[in-house]
């Protein structure tokens, strides 16, 4: 079975599935890939380390700082109408300013939130108080899919700002937009924010080693366990090492892991110095794993967040808090 998305931003692929496998045809959006699958319960339950742990394994990234978007990385090569954007940081939340016809703006807030989301900020906040209500219900529609970010994971909120009473009525109620913070200006955004309870997350950088997919195995196992969460070493250790050898092999550059806890929710994720989407490769599977169709069958949702050297490949699975 095949699902082919549409071209969006300039980019599209194309994903298939064996036939043994089955499960629902698979929906892209903005490089994000979401799906309904439980997951498996008769994967083994040995959720011990590998015995050998590589040399190569290099400190924690740096301190967050928010990514300066610029107006070409916000709105891209082509010529269109210039819009105001700015982005600043306040406490590791991003602070993402628009202005313009609401229309106008919603393609280039979703790209924004990509890109910060793609840092991993404390929060994102989008002002919108210099943004004008026009009577375009489908630029309201469009602004309440934004609420997907939260929904697949929590752990980073998103606060749409100063927006205009009719367009927060409509949010209310979406069922996207409803996964959304709404406030009136952007000092209770920010305060929102930080209400929000903090993820626990751990990172490890690997170098582009064949044992990479090895390390990230051992570092998550090590890291599940310390949690209580060894029931999911199995499942997120096949997930993090399809998505660490996709990085190994495509990207050549270090790769930027972490692992995060947030509300029954895990999220895993890669960062890589490569545009290149993650896709199914069929010659070399069985050279080199399992593929994509592994990820999808053990998360719950996943997808990639673009960033200004390369991309963020991401996983969320179920992950209960221990009885």
């Amino acid at each position: 079975m095949t699902c082919v998305t549409p071209d969006l931003g300039g980019v599209g692929f194309a994903l298939v599935l064996p036939p043994n496998l089955g499960g629902p045809c698979l929906s892209f959006r903005d490089h994000r890939i979401e799906f309904a699958m439980a997951q498996p319960s008769g994967l083994p339950q040995d959720g011990s380390p590998d015995p050998e742990e590589p040399v190569f394994r290099l400190p924690k990234p740096d301190t967050y700082v928010p990514t300066a978007l610029s107006e070409e990385a916000v709105e891209g090569p082509d010529a269109r109408p210039p819009l105001r954007v700015r982005t600043h940081g306040l406490r590791q939340v991003v602070i993402l300013e628009f202005a313009g016809r609401l229309g106008g703006v919603i393609e280039d807030l979703d790209r924004s939130i990509q890109l910060a989301l793609a840092d991993g900020p404390r929060g994102v906040v989008c002002d919108l108080s210099a943004v004008y209500e026009g009577a375009e219900q489908g630029a309201v529609e469009l602004l309440a899919t934004a609420g997907r970010h939260m929904r697949d994971w929590p752990g980073i909120p998103v606060v749409v700002a100063g927006s205009k009473r009719r367009v927060r009525e409509v949010l209310r109620v979406h069922p996207l937009g409803g996964h959304l913070i709404l406030t009136a200006s952007v000092r209770e955004a920010v305060s929102a924010v930080l209400e929000t309870p903090m993820p626990v997350v751990e990172w490890q950088r690997l170098a582009p080693h064949p044992t990479a997919p090895r390390a990230s195995r051992n570092f998550v196992s090590r890291t599940l366990l310390d949690w209580g969460l060894g029931r999911l070493i199995p499942s997120a250790s096949l997930v993090v090492s399809e998505l660490v050898t996709n990085a190994t092999i495509h990207a050549g550059s270090d790769v930027d892991l972490s692992i995060s806890w947030d509300r029954e929710a895990l999220r895993l994720t890669v960062r890589d110095n490569s545009f290149e989407l993650p896709r199914q490769r069929y010659p070399r599977f069985d050279q080199n794993g399992r593929g994509i169709s592994v990820v999808a069958g053990l998360s719950r949702s996943f997808g990639v967040l673009p960033t200004d050297d390369g991309k963020v490949v991401w996983a969320v699975l179920n992950a209960a808090r221990p009885t």
